[in-house]
């Protein structure tokens, strides 16, 4: 094992723990990050570039058809192939924590569609499930087994809020282990069963889980209710025949008691353990070799890297699988007392240099991890949210700029981010999407009282509806506080007088008078 310090690392501060890694085409890419991201990267997933002990973080996109992706942390991660042996997969991704610590329940699947020297666009879709759909959830694991030519995924464990009957005021975003339940998830026909099974008695997080053809080998973890580390092996066994699935359990001897280790392939039945903790202030600084063979397992400790006095003396630590048996650890800045909110990390190499230097790119393994400090005890869990952003001009490795800071408007005085009216309550660290239209930012529009000011839509009550017949329409719009005040500077409309055309005064008609003879003639003649 060889341990090499990243030496130089551009904003480091964006990785923090809770984050996962996720490899294309031998691009490791980062995702989940502890803040909404900003506009010059909405996806809020970045390539990690990695070159001559220097970090760079460039900016991925999403195809126009994808669904909306929050950052999540402490998800639970794996890729799904059609069948084992598959070249083309995707990336799950269930639950996990968003920037406001609220709980997902929602599972996704992330693709590549389409790559280019500078470009790489991915599709998130997200799913609808139907049955036993596992509650929202954090510091769990999800595998994928094949059995009988079929496919199924595997989840198990993690941790949730305090239903909201048993909360109080004191402990009100209290977290607690989730039930030992099973759930086995299809993704074709989009059904889950969860199942009970009597061998799994205690609800776990932080463990890991490594699968291998319809088995999946569980161990350590972290129980809140009993506040141990469980140093049990278990053998869950999932056969998939024509009819309903039977999944059976078994505890083996030879388990690691440790919770939030991190497990990386080394060749195609070995895997190395490496981190993680003994206890919420004591590390694991002791590596462990796994062999997968024959339907058996073994453990046993291995030669451990020679620790940097900065990795032994910190209190904390995190990282994350990046396949090809190399894993990114990081520790806090703050030890080191240079850069305030600054992570340094180290790139843990469990092959030789000769063998690394063959594997040029590096894949991710099938099997998740969890890469997280111990839950709620990690001391980043509270602190202040990060946010970041990145040029999205160029995609290339070599010749795209890098994400710098200070290039970033201040969006918390201009922009989206401003106060709108007196009652806005649009917060950038808070903020979620609220419309369908909106992104990474939120939904605004021009008043047009006196010089013009922008508000948020979300703010002014508006509907849907009502934003889109608005942005369509040309017409004013005057906000809450200006509608009334406009209706009464308003000039009256000038009411155009119709002008009456006077009557004209009817013509008296002319009468003939006669003469005494010429009647009694006209009078004889008529009745002669």
């Amino acid at each position: 094992l060889s341990l090499q310090m990243v030496s130089t690392v551009t904003n480091s501060s964006l990785l923090q723990p809770g984050f996962s890694l996720l490899n294309f085409d031998g691009h490791v890419f980062f995702f989940g990050q502890k803040g909404w991201p900003k506009r010059s990267c909405p996806t809020g997933v970045f390539l990690l570039d990695i070159k001559q002990n220097e970090l760079k973080m460039k900016p991925a996109f999403f195809s126009k058809d994808s669904c909306y992706l929050p950052p999540l942390r402490y998800p639970a991660l794996c890729t799904l192939r059609c069948d084992a042996k598959a070249d083309e997969y995707q990336y799950i991704i269930h639950g996990g924590k968003t920037p406001n610590n609220d709980l997902s329940d929602k599972i996704y699947l992330m693709s590549l569609v389409s790559k280019t020297s500078k470009k790489m666009t991915f599709q998130c879709i997200e799913k609808d499930l139907g049955g036993d759909v596992p509650e929202a959830r954090y510091g769990h694991t999800i595998n994928v087994v094949h059995s009988r030519g079929k496919s199924m995924s595997v989840l198990f464990g993690g941790r949730s809020y305090t239903p909201l009957a048993q909360r109080t005021t004191e402990k009100w975003n209290s977290v607690v282990d989730c039930l030992p339940s099973v759930f086995l998830i299809d993704f074709e026909f989009g059904c889950c069963t969860s199942y009970i099974l009597p061998e799994l008695q205690d609800g776990l997080s932080f463990h890991v889980s490594i699968a291998r053809d319809d088995t999946i080998y569980i161990l350590g973890g972290h129980s809140l209710q009993n506040n141990t580390r469980s140093p049990n092996l278990y053998k869950l066994k999932i056969d998939l025949p024509l009819g309903s699935p039977a999944v059976t359990c078994t505890i083996l001897p030879g388990g690691v008691s440790v919770s939030s280790a991190i497990v990386t392939q080394t060749s195609d039945t070995e895997f190395v353990l490496v981190g993680g903790y003994h206890s919420d202030n004591q590390k694991r600084l002791v590596c462990n070799t796994i062999v997968l063979e024959d339907g058996k397992i073994e453990i046993v400790e291995s030669e451990s890297p020679e620790w940097t006095p900065d990795i032994k003396h910190c209190r904390t630590w995190f990282g994350c699988d990046m396949g090809k048996g190399s894993v990114l650890l990081g520790i806090p800045g703050a030890n080191k007392q240079l850069i305030p909110d600054a992570n340094y990390f180290y790139i843990l190499r469990c092959k030789g240099m000769e063998e690394d230097k063959e594997d040029e790119s590096i894949t991710q393994i099938c099997s998740q991890t969890s890469s997280e400090d111990p839950g709620d005890s990690t001391p980043f869990e509270d602190s202040e949210e990060f946010f970041f952003s990145a040029e999205a001009n160029s995609f290339d490795i070599d010749n795209a700029d890098t994400y710098n800071e200070d290039d970033e408007e201040d969006e918390s005085e201009t922009g989206y981010w401003i106060t709108c009216c007196a009652s806005c309550n649009i917060d950038i660290n808070t903020w979620v999407p609220f419309y369908s239209t909106e992104l990474n930012k939120p939904a605004m529009i021009l008043c047009s009282s006196g010089a013009g000011h922008w508000v948020h839509a979300q703010c002014m009550d508006l509907s849907e509806t009502m934003l889109l017949r608005l942005s369509e329409a040309n017409v004013k719009y005057f906000c809450n506080e200006h509608v009334d005040l406009n209706k009464g500077l308003q000039t009256p409309k000038k009411v155009v007088c119709l002008k009456k055309q006077p009557m004209k005064p009817l013509r008296k008609k002319k009468t003939m008078k006669l003469s005494t003879s010429t009647k009694k003639s006209f009078l004889r003649r008529l009745f002669e």
